[in-house]
């Protein structure tokens, strides 16, 4: 294997698990081991480990009764592999960098003292966020480490999209309209100029990022001009757990008539919605799809994941003014052919036409020739995306040095 010198390596964590990516960095970027440690606070902690040596799959329990403890869990394995000094740099998905940030940075005290005054934006996610980056800089004081904002890829939206309908006074306290897995679409984005060329990229383009947390953007000229998701990633369309857009009113009615107060209400709009709070059984779309025939729940589960999204095309087509091209992904976009052909049926007079053969395939291009709207499958890679701006920050040269 090459010196640490030449290796990146990419965290994304949660609350409960982390997942990394270690890359070699070359003429291109190369992906040498990825993996994670679930359930982090639970005494079955597992780590899992992929590479490219057989030696390198594995999965085993763990000790992780917090995040630091998983870092130290994890380092081990990744050390058992690659080496004392595996990696010269680490790059953190950060969910959400409020209203200053919106450009990959290196972390510093001063940063995270700043992330720390954000976490009432995101309570989610940024604590376990800040966790890690603490940990990492407890075991490798002089690592550096680059935050890259989930939120980045959206900062630009017109300022139409971007308000909210609310009193003006809470804009000042940075209430808007933010979006969220803009690691994934800008990756997306640069992918769909790789395959199919500048031209295409600059058009008018819809990218669906459909996941356990899932959302569309309406791009244009490679920026995000609308997205669904908003003030936090709870909003837009239907999700796992989560119940995207609702009715305001509806959490002052349960608080008079369930005793629900505003966490119980996060709780359930969180972590007890979407396909999971309509099937009444999993969060699990392969789930749902195996149980419908017999479970009117589950059906109506995916029904309304599917006319949901949708909508959302529909609604993203007429601020774009037509549309030229639809990227689906994520891991129910790109392993999904049954809710792929929902999503699109009936839209049609947008000039969107699958073909069902291709759409059976493992093909990128599932649309007729005849399609007016060409409806691409791309598998997602935000790890990729993140390794590619802490190269960008850190001057660490490659040929994935300039990309965006």
């Amino acid at each position: 294997m090459k010196s640490a010198a030449s290796r990146v390596l990419t965290i994304n964590g949660g609350s409960s698990s982390i997942k990394f990516a270690l890359f070699e960095v070359g003429d291109a970027l190369g992906r040498i081991l990825e993996g994670g440690i679930e359930r982090i606070g639970q005494p079955d902690a597992t780590l899992r480990m992929k590479g490219e040596r057989a030696a390198d799959n594995y999965s085993r329990p763990v000790k992780a009764p917090d995040h630091t403890a998983a870092v130290d869990a994890l380092m081990d394995g990744i050390e058992e592999r690659s080496g004392r000094e595996a990696f010269v740099a680490v790059g953190h998905r950060v969910v959400h960098g409020g209203p200053k940030y919106h450009e990959p940075v290196r972390i510093t005290p001063e940063m995270v003292a700043e992330l720390r005054e954000l976490s009432p934006f995101d309570p989610e996610h940024l604590p376990e966020e800040i966790l890690l980056t603490e940990a990492f800089h407890h075991r490798f004081p002089d690592v550096p480490q680059v935050a890259c904002f989930d939120t980045a890829f959206h900062h630009d939206l017109p300022r139409v999209a971007k308000m909210l309908p609310i009193p003006r006074r809470y804009e000042a306290l940075g209430v808007r309209r933010y979006g969220f897995h803009g690691l994934s679409y800008a990756f997306l984005i640069s992918e769909l100029e790789r395959v199919a060329g500048s031209e295409v990229a600059k058009g008018r383009v819809i990218l669906a990022h459909l996941g356990n947390g899932a959302s569309l953007a309406a791009v244009h000229h490679g920026k995000s001009v609308d997205t669904s998701m908003s003030f936090t990633p709870t909003a837009g369309v239907p999700m796992s757990t989560r119940s995207g857009d609702l009715d305001p009113g509806l959490h002052w009615y349960l608080s008079r008539t369930q005793g629900l107060d505003a966490k119980g209400f996060s709780k359930m709009v969180n972590f007890e919605s979407g396909l999971l709070g309509v099937s009444e059984t999993s969060s699990d779309m392969r789930d749902l799809l195996a149980k419908e025939k017999e479970d009117v729940r589950a059906a109506e589960a995916v029904a309304m994941f599917c006319y949901q999204v949708k909508k959302w095309i529909g609604s993203f087509a007429a601020a774009l003014g037509g549309l030229d091209t639809l990227v689906i992904a994520g891991g129910i976009g790109e392993n999904a052919p049954a809710v792929r052909t929902r999503i699109c049926d009936g839209l049609g007079f947008l000039g969107i036409e699958l073909d069902e053969t291709s759409n059976a395939e493992p093909v990128e291009v599932i649309s007729t020739e005849a399609s007016r709207v060409t409806v691409r499958v791309i598998r997602t890679d935000e790890e990729l995306m993140i390794a590619r701006l802490v190269i960008r920050v850190l001057g660490l040269g490659g040929e994935d040095e300039n990309k965006t």
